[in-house]
Order: structure tokens, then sequence, then C-alpha cells
């Protein structure tokens, strides 16, 4: 009998979706309401699939639990190796959650989005989304760093025929723009795994690509080498990421793509960037990340300023969100190269906060794109009067943007501070003008797009019908309960946070400015 550790979990989570794929592909062309009703479906039935793993799993267990190793390339020392340990698994429940909303938020997109040819379906649109649910779960389980590498490729796939065939008029730009920028730092990547093989087989006696046998501390890699694997791996990293100043796909792509694929680019897939610093770059080039590490803390705030003081820029609201995402990347990498638990728990988690966040901001925008049939801020105003439901909408998630205590991303936002501020306090200041910029882009575009008088064309508006509320509501409902109540991620992340920067920083180190209680003694 199997027990509960090492239930396949993560194969069975990545399949699901492939099913349903499946299952789309062979269903009659004209049925696309059940093509809908089986992706929907598809991603529940993930759902409830992921949320039995986390319950399953052990906060005080093994590192790494759920883990299967098979040999797959024996030649290469490639395995299908697969486990999550906190922070994978925060993640995959991140994209479980996400995807049935990403599936309701574009129940009538794909058919608005299907060019004139008829050359994309229906069918096809809902079977990418699937395809990369799957893929992403499988990039977040994976314990291999060639199989890694593949399914860090094939993400781009499914996207790149997501936005290219069913976005806006410039989707062509923004999809080969995103597809060279992401196969470049794949390039780099793979020169990086071909060149860590060659190391772990003259210092293992043996390539492998398994990454807990090139955790397991015999590797020592020199210097040099270290600095220029790292790089490779990172630059990748940073591309999808994206951070500054490697992130000038995203605004294109984000604005787009339809509103359900811009929410699955910047909330789900480009945390596989930041995912990706943390289980590669750091654990298994240490001392390149601690030499490195000021440098891209520089990267950091100003990615962090630049994101903000463009997005304040923006007369384009699904571009704004874009480089507020610029912005909140920069401190989420902030928080990762801090290398203290404190910031590498609230990076973890802020990625889960973001996706969440700039999800229903995406959303949002998305109900206002439709409803007047532009993006444009200064063709809005005084939408609240007339969709009162619809405004709540817009300010609750424009809040959780900036930051607000009692939503979700303040607590992230405030883990990253605290644990910059002990080793890098300058770095941490100039960061905390980053909330201050939030403050600015976002109450701009709610005080222009909600409030004020009723221009015209907006008299008209409907509010949230019954699909829209079903996709707004759980996400506007987890901001506020992990804003309250965060603690049961964190319980997750914090070991794999500790165990992740324990080659690095084995301890964290005191405050650097001493806190006096009680007066001089």
């Amino acid at each position: 009998m199997t027990s509960s550790s090492s239930f396949p979990w993560v194969t069975i989570l990545a399949v699901l979706p492939l099913i349903g794929t499946l299952g789309i592909m062979l269903t009659p062309r004209e049925s696309k309401e059940t093509v809908k009703q089986i992706a929907l479906g598809t991603s529940l039935v993930t759902l409830v699939g992921t949320i039995a793993m986390c319950l399953e799993f052990k906060t005080n267990g093994a590192r790494f639990q759920f883990v299967q190793s098979y040999d797959w390339i024996k030649a290469f020392g490639a395995h299908y190796a697969v486990g999550v340990d906190g922070i994978a698994l925060v993640l995959i429940l991140m994209t479980a959650v996400l995807t049935p909303v990403i599936v309701l938020a574009s129940w009538h997109e794909a058919e608005e989005g299907q060019p004139k040819d008829g050359k994309r379906s229906v069918h096809t649109f809902f079977a990418l989304l699937l395809a990369t649910e799957a893929i992403i779960l499988g990039v977040f389980g994976s314990l291999d760093v060639f199989l890694f590498y593949v399914l860090f490729e094939a993400m781009l796939i499914p996207i790149y025929f997501l936005i290219g065939s069913y976005g806006g008029p410039r989707r062509s730009y923004a999809a080969v723009k995103f597809l060279l920028y992401s196969l470049a730092g794949g390039l780099l990547m793979l020169v990086a795994v071909i060149a860590l093989f060659v190391v772990s087989a003259h210092r293992l006696k043996h390539g492998t690509f398994d990454y807990r046998a090139l955790l397991s501390g015999d590797l020592h890699i020199g210097h040099g080498e270290q600095v220029a694997l790292f790089l490779g791996f990172f630059i990748a990293f940073a591309i999808k990421a994206p951070l500054w100043p490697f992130h000038t796909w995203l605004p294109d792509a984000a604005a787009e793509a339809p509103t359900g694929v811009a929410v699955m680019l910047v909330g789900v897939l480009d945390k596989v960037g930041t995912f990706g610093f943390l289980r590669f770059c750091i654990p298994l080039f240490p001392w390149a990340a601690r030499e490195l590490a000021p440098y891209i803390l520089g990267l950091c705030v100003t990615g962090v300023l630049y994101g903000a003081l463009l997005a304040i820029g923006q007369r384009d609201m699904k571009r704004l969100v874009a480089y507020s995402s610029v912005s909140h990347f920069g401190f989420i990498a902030l928080g990762i190269f801090a290398f203290t638990s404190q910031g590498g728990s609230g990076a973890t988690l802020y990625m889960v906060n973001h996706a969440f966040s700039t999800g229903a901001l995406f959303l949002v925008v998305g109900f206002l794109a439709t409803r007047r049939g532009s993006r444009m801020i200064d063709d809005f105003g005084g939408a609240a009067k007339v969709a009162p439901w619809l405004g709540a909408a817009v300010l609750i998630a424009g809040l959780s943007a900036l930051s607000l205590p009692g939503l979700s991303t303040f607590v992230s936002e405030f883990l990253v501070l605290v644990g910059t501020f002990t080793v890098h306090r300058w770095f941490a200041v100039v960061a905390i003008f980053g909330i201050v910029l939030a403050a600015v882009y976002v109450l701009w575009m709610v005080q222009r797009t909600i409030h004020g008088p009723v221009r015209e064309g907006i008299e008209s508006f409907r509010d949230l019908g019954s699909r829209e509320a079903w996709v707004i509501a759980p996400v506007l409902a987890i901001i506020v309960v992990l804003g309250i109540y965060p603690k049961p991620l964190l319980d997750a992340i914090n070991p794999a946070v500790k165990q992740t920067f324990s080659t690095v920083r084995p301890h964290d180190p005191a405050p650097s400015v001493p806190a006096v209680l009680g007066g001089p003694r």
C-alpha cells in the first residue's frame, strides 16, 4: 500500500488537465458549451486534488514530499523526478485555484477573440489553457534539472498561440516578442544545464540532472564556474519573471492577451522565474549568489521604482497593471536575494498574493473594457454610480495592489521589507518609495474610472452579472482572508525557505540597529 508521503500527487495533478485537453479535442466542433464545461470541470477536479495534496503535506516532514523518480534518458542522466516542498506546494495551489477563475473569465472571450478565418476554435482556446496548467504544475513539481528545462520551454507554446491567435490588434507583434525573449533566455539556460551536467560528471564521477543529487554537498563547483552557471540560469529566470531590465516584453504581451490569458501569464506563468531563483540559482550556486546579490538588489529596487513610475504615466489600464507587476516583481526578487528567512518567506507569499491581486485587477479591467469597448482611462468616469458592485470590485482590487493593511499583499510586502532592512537597510529604504508610487497610480486609476461625474457612454453600464460575480468574488475573498490569516501558507513556506537559504546564510543575522526597550540603562 502506498503511503501518503509517496503518493504520486504531482503526476496525477499534471495529468488531469491533459485528460481534459484530450476530451476537448475529441468533442464535436459544434459543441462549444460542452467544451467550456469540460474545461471548467477539469480545472475544478484538479483544484480538489490539489487541496487533498495540501492536506496530506506535512509541514514538519521531509523537505521534498510525494516524490517519484524514474530513469528517463539514462544515457543523459535524466530522470522523471517530481515532488514538492513548501514553496512548490503553495505555487501549485495558487495555479489550481486561479485556473477555474481563468476558464470562467474566458467563457465568451474565446469566441470574441477568434479570428475571422476560423482557424482557431473555441476548442483550441480551452485546450491550450488546460495544457498550460498541466505544464506549469509539472514545472513547479520538477526535481530534475533537465525535466524542468523541457517543461520551462514547453510553456511558451500554448501561451504563444493564445496571445497570437486570440489577442488584440497587435497580438502577432506581442506574441513574437514574448517568444523571442523567452527563447533567448532558454538558450542561455540550456547552455548552463549542459555545463552543469559536465561539471557533475567531473565532480560526482557520473553526470546527473537529479536535483537532490546536485544538492548533496559533494558537487564543489569552483567560484568561476559558479558565476557562469548562475548567470545562465539567472538571466533566463529574470526574463521569465520579468525583472528589470529584462521586462520589456511584458507590457505588450499582457496588453494584447485576452483577459484570462493575461491572468495566466502575469499571475501564474511569470512566477516560474522567481521560483527558479529559489529552486536553482541560490541552492546550487551559493557562492555566486552571495557575490552577485548586491548587484541584483540594485536591479530589484530600480525595477520597483521604474515599474511604478511608468505605471503612473499609462493611459491604457492593462499596460498600467503590467507595469505595476514589474514593480511587484522587483519586491519579490528583493526578498529572495536578501537571504533572510523573513525576506524569503515574504517573497514566496508575495508570489501567491501578487497572483490574486494582479489577477483581480486584470479581471475588473476586462469587465470595464468589455462594457465600454475601450481600455483607456480617459474614456471612463463615474462607473460606480451606475454599477456599484463593479465599482466595489475595482476598489478592492486596487487597494490590494497598493498593499493596504488588512489585504494580502500588505503581509508579504511587510515581510520583504523587514527581511531586507535587517541586512541591506538602504535598499529597503529606497524600495519603500515604490509603495508611495503604487498609491499614486492605483488611486489615480480608481478615481478616474469609477468616481467623479458619469461620462457619456457610462450611464448604460450594467452591474456585475452572475458569471462575473463567480469569477471575481473568490479572488477578492482570498485577498481578504490571506490578509487577515496567512499562517497556513507561511507554515508550509517557512521550513522550505530556511532549507533553501541554508547554503548561503545558515542563520538570520541580528538586526544592525539594536532595539532598545525601556530607555537607556
